[in-house]
């Protein structure tokens, strides 16, 4: 599995500021309808559905907010930078300023749980992270995120 095939570029974007993380979840909702039809107040009850099972930020300033949503065929992406950080509940206590959502059927079991493994191991990286916080355009954020899963995988 890719990231090439999860994420579309017209999915990365990059917000100067979210209020809150219900804020941010709508944001993510309405790229989500907007790049790949999926209907935006699903996509944020879903998300905040899952996050009340737990918080999705996992530290080092990344979230990974994520929900199953009926209709998908698989497993799609969104990602957003945010110039300023906000309060997400996130495990180490830090605000987040990166979040990678993923949308995955219904009964995408295996597919889902690799997809999730996947941005988790490549957000992991501080190195990574870096330069995604220095260089804040979709297109660049969009290679950066792409070059160097595809790197990782070799």
């Amino acid at each position: 599995m890719e990231l090439s095939r999860i994420l579309k570029p017209a999915a990365v974007k990059v917000f100067a500021a979210a209020s809150s993380k219900k804020r941010l979840f709508q944001e993510l909702g309405d790229v989500a309808h907007s790049t790949y039809g999926l209907d935006a107040s699903a996509t944020v009850e879903a998300l905040l559905e899952r996050e009340s099972l737990g918080p999705t930020g996992v530290g080092h300033g990344v979230a990974l907010p994520h929900a199953r949503l009926d209709g998908l065929e698989r497993v799609v992406g969104v990602f957003i930078m945010l110039e300023k950080p906000i309060d997400f509940g996130s495990v180490d206590r830090q605000p987040v300023d990166i979040a990678f959502a993923l949308f995955a059927p219904e009964d995408a079991g295996v597919e889902h749980l690799k997809a999730l493994a996947l941005v988790s191991r490549t957000l992991r990286e501080p190195a990574l992270c870096s330069k995604l916080r220095a260089n804040p355009e979709p297109t660049t954020l969009y290679a950066l995120l792409t070059e160097a899963q595809s790197t990782q995988a070799a």
